[in-house]
Parts: structure tokens; C-alpha cells; sequence
């Protein structure tokens, strides 16, 4: 039996502030579904109920004194952003800590560009930078845009061209020649300046997200971005919203760049992986996709390209992005969890298809359309489970023995590098074991061979608290 007590992704419900108004259209809607998970409301700070005995990750406090309401989280949330964002040079370790669980509204557009490395820490340097950020975008412009009927360059263009109207069908705004057009200028550029990858179908994507977001800083709060008219803002503005969107892009793309190089080997790769772990932790929803002949290529390499876009209103994606931008290698590696826990969030219903049709019709519509920012929590404190577990597993299996404290030590470096935990203490059973989890009660605590842990564990109904 192992135990590891993780405090930072609890599945609590995240404030109606991180999601934007108006953006919860995607591609394949189906009206009149309802949300399959229900908005839970959890205290993460709620101290062991002695008339509950739950081992859930969920169990909180039923008593008055105890309940955290929604807008109790709101106003914690914005107030631990307000103070970060007070200082005058911000500590980016504090804001991916705040931003893994949801970023309020308005403060996404300056957190994101933090946490991309585009927005320098330090107040007294963001001006200059900036400035100096979107005028090399400019001159960039000036110097390849016009070479996109160049014969070099005009099937790129092309396909560019062709894609931008098929974004976001069902949302207004991207049908705006103004927006299309700013689109067309970020995707050259950034192709031009990429030759290896050039570009590829999907990479107009991955620019929505900063788009909005970005743009939400020159609107006000209760107006529907769906349907905002972007030339009602001064041209000033939208130049300022280009030139971030293409920085961040970039900036996203570096990390992923072998998705979209020749043959798109990162994409092939991530479709194995996911594959190898589904079958590892849902085998029954993997023999039965193996049974009807789905391969995963069909309906994951589609989740690896948009990174999940096509499968969530783009206010989810929002909300996951945020979690993405404040994990290490987030797009690139923790991805894979998320696409793993969201593929068995479905694991009922796929199993109740029974044909390749219907499953593979199921995949390629699931019905999320009503999700919210509630439900990508869930999704991301699943995620960060099985990133662990798999994590903690694999350790194991290559007979890490524990008994010395060289090797003790060596686990907790690898944690602390590999799985992004930072506070961390290991233990082996001994007679002081309790006395152990309660000095340590406020890491990350990992035990390993405690028998007696469901009726000895003092911190077994404790929030956070996971078996492996």
C-alpha cells in the first residue's frame, strides 16, 4: 500500500470569474445535453468529520461553519491575484501555483503573458519590452507579407486562406473579414519564420484562445465576445492584440513543434502513449475500442493536433489553458493525462456502443457542450492523479528500494524534477509512522508499505489523500 497526500489540484469548483462570457460554442454542438458531471463544491481546508467515513477525495464537512459558497471562492481567488499582481516584481512560481486552478478573468491576460515568458516580472521593464515585442512583429509584416502571392509562398497562404473561415463556424466574430484577416497575417508570418514545420492544419487553432482572451482586455466584461464587432475598437488596439497573440503562439508552439514537423512524429508518438495508457488504467474500455477495430489514430490524432479545442467549448479550453500555461511542459506532456482521463470520463457510455459506428460517432461528438470551468477542474485534478500514479508506478517497477537514504533522497529529487512536486518527504513503515504523517501533515507526503493504512491512517479521510 502507498499513500501520497497532494494539496495543490483539489477538485474544488472554480469561480464563474474564469470563464468568459458568450464563448461556449464549438465545433459539433448538440443542443438540449445535459452536463454528465455535476458541479461539486468542495472545502479544501476542512479538517476530518468524525461521524464520516468516506475515503473519497471529495468528503468535506457537512457543518455550517464549514461550507466555502462560490463567491467565498471568488473573492479568495481574486484576492491571492491581486496580491501577486501588486508586486513590483512578481513571482511566477506564486502565480503558477494560483493560475494551475483557474485564473480570474480579469487577470488571464496579464498572467498569461507572464507565464509565457513574453511579459517581463519585473513592472519597471514591461513597457520597453512590450513595445519592442509588437514593433518586431510589425516589421515583420512589413518585411514577408507581401510575399504571400510570391510562388514560393502561395500555396501556404492558400491553405491559410481556406482554414480561417472554418474556425469557429458558430461564432460570429471569427467570421469578421478584420478578424480573419489578422489571423491570416499571424499564421504567415509565424510559417515563414518557421520552415521547418511550416504551416499545418490546426495551428490556426491554437491562436484562438490568445485571441480572446488578449481581446478582453479592451472589452468590458458583460459583452458577449461571440458577437463583439472588433472594428468598434480603435486600430490601435487590435494591432496591440495581434502582436501579443502571435508572441504567445509562438510561444506555445516551441514546445510542440515536432506536432507539426514532416510526418508529424510528436502527434504519432502521443496517439502511442495515450493508447498505452488507457490500457494501463481503464483495460475494459481498451479491449472493447481493440474488439471494434478503433484505433486510436482515428479519433486522438485529432486531440494532439487541436489540443482537445475541437472537443470543448472554447470557454473550457480557456479555463484548461490556464492549468497548461502553469504546469511544466503542460501542452506538451500533461496534456496526455488530460486526454487520458477525458477519453474515461466517457468510459459508460463508449462501452454501451456496441458497433465501430457508433463508437466511433460517440468519439468524435462527445457531448461537452455544457461543460464549465467546473468541470475542467475535475478534469485537470484527474489528470494530475494518474501523472503521479503512472509516475510513482513506474518507480516501482524498476525496484527503487527505499531502505537507504540515498535512495530515499534520490525519489525525492526525481519528484520534485520530474513530477513538479516541490515539497515532498518519503517514509518506510516504522513504529513512529503516525508520529511522521503528522509532523509532515503540511507537504506532500508519500508512504510506502503501510498495511494498516485504512484503519491506522490518522489523515485517511483528509482531502487529497490518494491509495495507490
Amino acid at each position: 500500500m502507498s499513500l501520497i497526500h497532494l494539496r495543490r489540484p483539489t477538485k474544488t469548483a472554480n469561480a464563474s470569474s474564469t470563464t468568459c462570457p458568450g464563448i461556449g460554442r464549438r465545433v459539433g454542438d448538440y443542443p438540449n445535453i445535459k452536463p454528465l458531471v455535476p458541479i461539486r463544491y468542495t472545502n479544501t481546508t476542512t479538517t476530518n468529520n468524525n461521524n464520516n467515513n468516506s475515503n473519497s477525495p471529495l468528503t468535506t464537512n457537512n457543518t455550517r461553519s464549514n461550507l466555502i459558497t462560490k463567491s467565498d471562492i471568488d473573492i479568495q481567488k481574486e484576492n491571492k491575484f491581486k496580491q501577486i499582481f501588486e508586486q513590483s516584481n512578481i513571482d511566477l512560481n506564486e502565480l503558477r501555483k494560483a493560475s494551475w486552478n483557474g485564473i480570474p478573468k480579469q487577470y488571464r491576460a496579464q498572467a498569461w503573458k507572464l507565464l509565457c515568458g513574453y511579459l517581463p516580472s519585473k513592472v519597471e521593464r514591461r513597457e520597453d519590452t512590450l513595445t519592442r515585442k509588437r514593433n518586431e512583429y510589425w516589421s515583420y509584416v512589413s518585411q514577408y507579407y507581401h510575399t504571400r502571392t510570391d510562388s514560393e509562398h502561395q500555396d501556404t497562404f492558400r491553405q491559410i486562406h481556406i482554414d480561417i473561415p472554418r474556425m469557429n463556424p458558430l461564432m460570429p466574430i471569427f467570421q469578421q473579414t478584420v478578424v480573419q484577416e489578422l489571423f491570416e497575417r499571424i499564421l504567415f508570418i509565424w510559417a515563414i519564420r518557421h520552415p521547418a514545420s511550416g504551416y499545418v492544419q490546426g495551428i490556426n487553432d491554437l491562436v484562438t484562445p490568445f485571441f480572446v482572451v488578449f481581446l478582453s482586455e479592451f472589452i468590458e466584461n458583460d459583452v458577449e465576445i461571440e458577437n463583439f464587432d472588433i472594428s468598434s475598437i480603435p486600430e490601435t488596439n487590435r494591432k496591440i492584440v495581434e502582436a501579443d497573440s502571435y508572441w504567445a503562439t509562438s510561444h506555445l508552439l516551441e514546445g510542440i513543434q515536432d506536432n507539426y514537423t514532416f510526418a508529424q512524429p510528436g502527434i504519432q508518438y502521443k496517439v502511442r502513449t495515450l493508447e498505452e495508457l488507457v490500457k494501463r488504467i481503464d483495460e475494459p474500455l481498451y479491449r472493447h475500442l481493440k474488439n471494434q477495430h478503433i484505433e486510436f489514430l482515428q479519433f486522438a490524432f485529432r486531440w494532439m493536433n487541436n489540443l482537445l479545442m475541437r472537443e470543448l467549448p472554447v470557454r473550457c479550453t480557456i479555463r484548461l489553458w490556464d492549468t497548461y500555461l502553469s504546469e511544466q511542459n503542460g501542452f506538451s506532456q500533461f496534456h496526455l493525462y488530460i486526454c487520458a482521463s477525458f477519453l474515461v470520463r466517457f468510459s459508460k457510455d463508449l462501452l454501451r456502443e456496441k458497433d465501430f459506428q457508433g463508437i466511433l460517432l460517440l468519439l468524435q461528438n462527445l457531448p461537452t457542450h455544457s461543460w464549465t470551468s467546473n468541470d475542467i477542474s475535475i478534469l485537470t485534478a484527474e489528470a494530475y492523479q494518474l501523472k503521479i500514479k503512472i509516475f510513482l508506478i513506474n518507480l516501482f517497477d524498476k525496484s527503487y528500494i527505499m531502505s537507504t537514504i540515498t535512495n530515499k533522497q534520490k525519489l525525492v529529487e526525481q519528484l520534485r524534477a520530474e513530477a513538479n512536486i516541490e515539497r515532498v518527504k518519503v517514509s518506510i513503515v516504522c513504529k513512529d509512522l503516525i508520529k511522521f504523517c503528522q509532523d509532515h501533515e503540511s507537504g506532500d507526503v508519500l508512504v510506502r508499505g503501510w498495511a494498516g493504512f485504512a484503519r491506522e491512517n490518522p489523515f485517511k479521510e483528509k482531502q487529497g489523500c490518494v491509495t495507490l
